[in-house]
């Protein structure tokens, strides 16, 4: 079991390198509609949301900042610092919906720019 999560978390990791641009979405969260249907969307507890908030808030920053200096690997660390607090605040299905919930997202901001550019 324990392997089945680390290659999911380990598939969900590498599915997220991406152009710098698109790490938007983690610092997105933040917003209080996107959170509050977040919250929503995953029956998260108060504790889970108040915990969730201040995760998001902290990758937030990071994540500008990363961003801001053109630093990748920086941003790469706050996108993870997200994803792996998260897995700890949140129940393997909830976490799972979470990982869904972002993937999708990223997905469709790759086919919205796609059908921009042409």
């Amino acid at each position: 079991m324990l392997v089945i999560v680390m290659v999911l978390v380990a598939g969900a990791t590498s599915t997220f390198a991406m152009n710098p641009t698109d790490y938007e979405v983690f610092y997105k969260l933040n917003n209080a509609s996107t959170f509050n249907g977040l919250v929503k969307y995953l029956k998260a507890n108060s504790e889970q949301a108040e915990n969730l908030k201040c995760i998001f808030g902290i990758a937030e920053n990071k994540i500008k900042m990363a961003l801001n200096s053109d630093n990748e690997i920086d941003a790469e660390k706050a996108m993870n610092f997200n994803l792996g607090n998260a897995k700890n605040v949140l129940s393997p299905r909830q976490y799972k919906k979470y990982l869904a919930i972002i993937n999708l997202t990223i997905s469709n901001r790759s086919e919205e720019v796609l059908l921009t550019e042409k």
